[in-house]
């Protein structure tokens, strides 16, 4: 029997309704909210003939435990966990250079929300998260994703090394931001198949995943901070690649 989910936000909600209606078993909204967004968002269920009912935003905020539903929410069959069976798939059938993200332990819902936005952007084929001491796809994430979460792969991998190993295997530069170096990523060649590793909040690279990296690269800083948020560090990085990469 396949798992249910609760998704919420507009542009999570859209997405899904415009790529993936199948998915969606029913559409919630709230009593008395019929601004412009959510009408265009009824009419959209209404083409795919989803069934709607109208809730109390009391009810809502239940069913989305606490977050920010914006008066609308859908009902879905939850996907299969992306492994590394399906990491490898993808990178065999691309038809240009690998770009992938990788997140070591990231914890914080609205940083790894944040990162899988600037990876859809930047055009990143994937986003590599660990199964254990990390957030996961929760409806948070998606929601500050606004849609990314949707079209961009999201995987799961149950030992980091192990998949950075066989990332190397098949060619795939693995580069870790890490403060202490001197290497600045702006004067490093990212245009080849790449994989970008990004330590946790706080603590940063794992030691392990530091020693498997094939280089070390840094952010160039001038001001006061010591550091940047994971998730802001992530859309420098993306982006500086990105650009090369054109």
């Amino acid at each position: 029997m396949s798992k249910k989910e609760f998704i919420f936000g507009f542009h999570a909600v859209t997405t899904i309704l415009n790529k993936a209606p199948e998915r969606v078993l029913q559409l919630f909204r709230q009593e008395g909210r019929n601004d412009q967004r959510i009408q265009s968002i009824i009419q959209l269920a209404k083409n795919q003939h989803i069934p709607q009912q109208i809730l109390s935003k009391l009810q809502l905020d239940k069913k989305a435990e606490g977050g920010r539903h914006q008066g609308i929410l859908i009902e879905v069959n939850s996907l299969p966990v992306k492994d590394d069976n399906y990491l490898f798939s993808l990178i065999e059938n691309l038809t240009k250079p690998a770009f992938l993200l990788v997140l070591d332990e990231i914890q914080d819902p609205h940083n790894l929300g944040a990162c899988l936005r600037s990876a859809n952007a930047a055009d990143v084929d994937a986003v590599i998260i660990t199964q254990h001491r990390s957030v996961g796809l929760t409806s948070t994430v998606r929601k500050i994703a606004s849609g990314a979460a949707e079209t961009t792969p999201l995987i799961t991998v149950t030992n980091l090394a192990s998949t950075l190993k066989k990332l190397k295997k098949v060619g795939i530069w693995i580069y870790g931001l890490e403060e202490m170096t001197t290497q600045s990523i702006y004067n490093t060649d990212l245009t080849g198949p790449l994989g970008l590793v990004l330590g946790a909040e706080g603590k940063g690279l794992r030691h392990l995943t530091r020693e498997l990296c094939d280089g070390l690269i840094t952010i160039p800083m001038h001001g006061t901070v010591e550091s940047l948020n994971v998730s802001v560090a992530a859309g420098v990085c993306l982006f500086e690649a990105f650009r090369q990469r054109l």
